[in-house]
């Protein structure tokens, strides 16, 4: 397994797994309040649309196991999120969350991020180069 694949696993899942403890530590309140606010959302596109590329330009694999896989998976999710939020209007976006629930079962909407951060840190961690 090539280093990159072990440094993206460990920064993505450590990164996500922190991030989803602090947002359920935080509340579903500090995400409504950033979905509400347009220049913050155009900022997390921006970010969101960087990372991905760079994730994906450098690290586009399909073979050699779950691990490359699942990363570069993650790389093309963020990259489609960024493009989805450069896209969206914010008043569109403020309306999917309120029709999602978004207030109510935010722990729902945070399960799969915190499994897949989860999964990239222990197997990042525990793979053998």
């Amino acid at each position: 397994m090539s280093r990159l694949t072990v440094f993206l696993a460990q920064f993505i899942g450590l990164f996500t797994v922190l991030l989803v403890v602090a947002l359920l530590v935080r509340g579903s309140g500090s995400v409504e309040t950033a979905v509400a606010d347009g220049p913050v959302m155009l900022t997390y596109a921006i970010i969101s649309l960087a990372a991905g590329l760079a994730v994906i330009l450098g690290h586009n694999v399909w073979s050699g196991g779950a691990l490359p896989v699942v990363v570069t998976l993650v790389g093309w999710l963020i990259l489609a999120k960024g493009l989805m939020l450069l896209f969206v209007t914010p008043e569109a976006l403020k309306q999917l969350f309120e029709h999602m629930q978004y207030g109510e079962h935010y722990y729902l909407y945070l399960t799969p991020s915190l499994v897949i951060g989860l999964y990239l840190t222990c197997a990042s961690f525990t793979s053998r180069d």
